[in-house]
C-alpha cells in the first residue's frame, strides 16, 4: 500500500468487461515526506469517492484487481482509501501533508 495524491482524471470510452462504471484517476505516488516518488499512474477508484487533490491509499498488482467490485478485472492500481490526517511519531503533521495541493 502506498500514499499518493490524486492529480487528474481519465476518460475511457472503451472498457473491459467488469469495469463499467469504474472511475479512473491519475495519482502521483509519494515518499514518506510527501514528495513525489516516480511517475504518476492511472488507478481505478475502488472507493468511488476520491477526487482531485485528495491524499489516498493505492494498491497495485493482484491486490488492485481484488479491490474492485468485480474481482480480477484488468487493473494495475486501485485506490482503496482516502486519508483524513497524517501525523508523525511526535504527533505533528509534516507540512507536505497539509491539505490538497
Amino acid at each position: 500500500m502506498q500514499l499518493a495524491r490524486v492529480i487528474g482524471t481519465v476518460v475511457a470510452t472503451v472498457r473491459s468487461p467488469g469495469l463499467e462504471g469504474a472511475r479512473f484517476l491519475v495519482v502521483q505516488p509519494l515518499n514518506r515526506d510527501g514528495t513525489p516518488s516516480g511517475s504518476p499512474v492511472v488507478a481505478a477508484d475502488a472507493v468511488h469517492m476520491a477526487g482531485p487533490g485528495e491524499l489516498v491509499y493505492v494498491v497495485a498488482a493482484r491486490e488492485a484487481a481484488l479491490a474492485m467490485p468485480e474481482p480480477f478485472v484488468p487493473v494495475d492500481h486501485a485506490i482503496v482509501g482516502i486519508v483524513d490526517a497524517v501525523e508523525s511519531v511526535d504527533g505533528a503533521a509534516p507540512a507536505a501533508w497539509e491539505g490538497p495541493s
